[in-house]
């Protein structure tokens, strides 16, 4: 038998676990687009297929949530990366489109799956360590840390992997005589997430020991998952902390589908041509995934000086907000100066985001206790996911310049006005339950110590 993980073990675990499944993430931003046109599809199928990728993540993400609830973290992080490896290989090895929609589909599905059980791991071996009132800034805040790296690294990978090898004669040349047409350069990156996928199953396997749970059957699972659920959205609709961090978990979703939906475009519009646009917008990316991460990192200190994690969170919505009405203010101008306030404002969207994060999670996770984690986080992210495709539909029918950009701006300041009067955030004074567990009063918790 083992010893029980100490603190500074489980959180090099818990990052290197967000490490793995985001590097691979991140490979895939940049060729994915490109690598569908160059199958032959029209840009309305490539919307449509990123459609089907969006509503089977929103459409699992409650079920998925519950289903780590009751079999447990690592089981559901395991199928997580397993069915992102079969959706990289269908889409990097895909030409048809029903198959390249069966490969969205699938990464939906682990998109999903993923949302989640390592963040619940983590915190239910901080809580069972060192009680509910465990410190859980240090270990979030690194792990958001690691998964901006991580997404930095992947975009600038996946980007520049195609380009050296169209770049390079004789190995493009041996790849197009050894593979025919289904490996082209710009599947090169898939493949090399699917590789990695690989090392992240085994990792989690292996890795991210938990707390045995009741053995599991299908009924109960099946009537596990929808209690789970239930508890999930009572806790939401009747906890008035639980209620603002979803509320902002919104606001965060239409600002970032804002600034991910408008940025290509106009950074095309600047540089004059839509190649040249994709590299500076790849480049531009990298650098607000670094400035989220820097955020994350800097989420503990901000927490410290500003008094709480609700006013760290106040603090990060609001910085989002200035940024995003920088570049409201930018939109009609092509000149220098405001191209510099542009970027700033971009980059303040991602620090200020970045630096919210880890504090809203560490007082999410105050509230719920193990039975019900990653349903409250799975919540939270379907809150983020359907604010983020309304957005989109509506920013689609606005008109282009600065409207857009001031709508994305004016959620994000009412995400962070929910926080200007603070409220109470005792440690587990609600409970999500699940069949498999019991209610507990406030101040205690059911975590039991790590196993040996």
């Amino acid at each position: 038998m083992t010893e029980p993980l100490d603190m500074r073990a489980a959180r090099r675990r818990y990052v290197t676990a967000c490490g793995l499944f985001w590097l691979a993430a991140g490979l895939t931003i940049a060729p994915l687009i490109l690598l569908f046109t160059e199958r032959g599809l029209s840009l309305a199928a490539i919307a449509g297929l990123f459609a089907a990728h969006s509503f089977t993540a929103a459409g699992l993400e409650l079920p998925t949530g519950g289903l780590s609830d009751v079999l447990g973290r690592r089981t559901v992080l395991a199928a997580a990366g397993l069915l992102n490896l079969a959706a990289l290989m269908v889409v990097g090895l895909g030409v048809a489109p029903w198959v390249l929609t069966c490969g969205m589909v699938l990464m939906g599905a682990g998109r999903a799956l993923s949302s989640g059980p390592a963040e619940a791991w983590y915190v239910d071996l901080a809580q069972a360590h060192s009680g509910p009132g465990a410190d859980l800034h240090t270990g979030l805040a690194r792990g958001k840390t690691a998964t901006s790296a991580a997404l930095a690294t992947g975009t600038l990978l996946g980007g520049a992997l195609p380009w050296l090898l169209t770049t390079g004669p004789q190995v493009g040349r041996w790849l197009t005589e050894a593979t025919s047409d289904l490996v082209v350069p710009l599947s090169i990156p898939l493949l090399l997430a699917a590789a990695i996928e690989i090392v992240f199953v085994l990792y989690v396997l292996t890795a991210l020991r938990e707390q045995p749970r009741p053995a599991a059957t299908v009924r109960g699972v099946l009537r596990g998952i929808p209690v789970t659920i239930a508890g999930g959205l009572r806790l939401g609709a009747r906890d008035g902390l639980v209620r603002r961090v979803l509320l902002s978990a919104g606001a965060a979703g239409g600002t970032l589908a804002a600034v991910e939906l408008l940025s290509p475009g106009r950074v095309a519009a600047l540089t004059g041509a839509s190649e040249s646009g994709a590299v500076v917008f790849a480049s531009l990316a990298c650098a607000g995934f670094l400035c989220s991460g820097l955020g994350s990192h800097l989420a503990p200190l901000a927490a410290r000086l500003t008094g709480g994690g609700e006013r760290a969170v106040l603090a990060g919505l609001g910085t989002s907000a200035c940024g995003l009405l920088l570049l409201g203010v930018t939109a009609a101008s092509t000149a220098a100066p405001a191209t510099i306030l542009a970027v700033t404002g971009y980059a303040l969207v991602y620090l200020g985001r970045g630096c919210a994060a880890p504090s809203e999670n560490d007082l999410l996770h105050r509230r719920v206790t193990r039975a019900g984690r990653a349903t409250a986080l799975s919540v939270q992210s379907l809150a983020l996911q359907l604010a983020g495709v309304l957005t989109g539909l509506l920013i689609g029918v606005l008109p282009p310049g600065p409207v857009p950009w001031l709508l994305a701006g004016t959620m994000s300041a009412t995400g962070a006005l929910l926080w200007s009067h603070r409220g109470t955030s005792s440690p587990a004074t609600a409970t999500v339950t699940s069949p498999h567990t019991t209610t507990v009063p406030p101040g205690q918790s059911t975590d039991a110590p790590s196993p040996a």
